[in-house]
């Protein structure tokens, strides 16, 4: 995926990279290549081939596209100070008739992943309660790609930190 980025978009084919995080709480962050930026959503439990497991997915604010290949270590008093991993990347495409930023708008987007972990249809809603407008479920359809039986696993082992070099961030945050 890293030599291919630019290929990729000229193209017309839209990225997306799932980031491990090891921050204050470890989380994995969530992106979508959509309109010349990477939307992201921060998922506490992590993503999930389980249709069942609907996982809570928090928006953050968009990040630079150049945050895609990111790994590293963020320094200790900068915001997401800690590690921080490529877990999945890959490409996605929108699904339904509607552009992906008015699905997006209306508070539900169904997309199709095609990552390494990732593979399928998903949809991200967002919940409708007062006060927590950034609040989605990441949810994975039951398709081919579905296992009810998934199990999260960690790219952060102690191995790929100690290759992780101290740096900040193209976006200068996690």
């Amino acid at each position: 995926m890293r030599g291919e980025s630019r290929q990729a978009t000229a193209r017309g084919r839209l990225r997306f990279v799932v980031h491990e995080h090891a921050a204050r709480r470890r989380h994995w962050d969530f992106r979508l290549e959509l309109g010349g930026v990477l939307k992201s959503w921060a998922l506490p439990k992590g993503p999930s081939l389980n249709p069942a497991e609907k996982r809570l997915a928090v928006q953050v604010e968009d990040h630079l596209l150049a945050y895609a290949d990111y790994e590293g270590i963020i320094p200790p008093g900068q915001y997401g100070a800690g590690a921080v991993t490529v877990w999945d990347h890959g490409r996605w495409e929108p699904v339904g008739d509607l552009d992906p930023e008015r699905q997006l708008e209306r508070g539900d987007l169904s997309f199709r992943l095609y990552g390494r972990r990732l593979r399928g249809e998903f949809h991200l809603t967002r919940l409708r309660r007062a006060g927590r407008e950034d609040d989605w479920l990441l949810i994975k359809k039951r398709d081919e790609y579905a296992d009810p039986d998934w199990i999260l696993p960690s790219a952060l082992t102690p191995a790929k930190r100690k290759r992780l070099r101290l740096k900040i961030s193209p976006c200068g945050s996690a």
